[in-house]
């Protein structure tokens, strides 16, 4: 398998498709998945021409199953090190709902002052901060995260099927036709996973504060986010992380759900390619 192991001991598996000498596009997954859930957007961009690299969080599908380590400061982390491993320069990163803060953490923090990013989509991102408070008044209750844990705790299997049938992909919608193999996939993806690195992980991306960050970001970012995203409401989400960063531009899909990447890969697909290429 094709790993790296970080400064802390864990295994992170990556995938790493395409020529070598090929501008390098890298995507980052979402809770609790693993790199599988960007098949179509890798598949489409290695035939584009790119070179294609996709990782495991750690607790993630293939990689280390650790007991420590679910925070996003060890995510960015983890990221990096795969990133140094491949000594990838002039890269885009994209990444999809936790994994956007991911890239936003690991853009800010490792990625610029390598120069080793060219440009970064947010999709259906976490940025910049889930939970309310305070300072983010429109923020989802901790009720809502704590429900989660709750589910997760008390049966992972099924409640990696509701997750996925229900508000994931929009297949709770009137006039919505779930997708059998969609939902099963999903499932597939985060049983895989270490269950307390999922329990855990639900802290790490709704009560992270990536505010700081989106502001330390210098390179061109697109924002990607549907009106109808029941995990990651845009309000608090995406139609502020542009505002955050420098060079930030909001693209809004009229209808389109939270795993919109799946749904809808034809046209996620084809707005990424435009973005990569101007």
């Amino acid at each position: 398998m094709n790993t790296v192991t970080t400064r802390d001991g864990v295994d992170i598996f990556f995938q790493d498709w395409g020529p070598k000498d090929a501008q390098p596009v890298v995507f980052h997954h979402g809770w609790p998945l693993s790199s599988d859930d960007w098949d179509a957007q890798m598949l489409f961009f290695v035939r584009k021409g790119f070179r294609v690299i996709a990782h495991d969080r750690r607790g993630h599908g293939r990689s280390s199953h650790v007991a420590d380590g679910h925070d996003m400061d060890h995510y960015a982390a983890d990221a990096a090190a795969v990133m140094e491993h491949l000594d990838l320069r002039n890269a885009v990163h994209i990444g999809h709902s936790t994994g956007g803060g991911e890239v936003t953490a690991y853009v800010a923090r490792y990625g610029q002052p390598a120069g080793r990013v060219a440009k970064a989509v947010l999709i259906g991102a976490v940025p910049p901060i889930m939970v309310k408070t305070p300072a983010n008044p429109g923020g989802l209750p901790i009720e809502v995260f704590d429900g989660l844990r709750a589910q997760l705790a008390a049966n992972r299997s099924q409640f990696y099927l509701d997750l996925p049938t229900g508000p994931f992909y929009g297949f709770n919608r009137d006039g919505a036709k779930a997708i059998p193999g969609t939902i099963q996939n999903w499932w597939r993806q985060g049983m895989a996973g270490n269950a307390k690195a999922h329990y855990e992980g639900i802290k790490a991306f709704s009560e992270t504060d990536f505010t700081e960050d989106l502001k330390k970001i210098e390179v061109p970012v697109l924002v990607m986010h549907g009106d109808d995203d029941q995990i990651v409401p845009i309000a608090d989400a995406g139609e502020l992380s542009w505002k955050l960063v420098k060079n930030g531009e909001l693209k809004v899909y009229k209808g389109f759900p939270h795993g919109m990447c799946t749904t809808h890969a034809d046209v996620i697909n084809a707005d990424l390619l435009a973005f990569i290429q101007r």
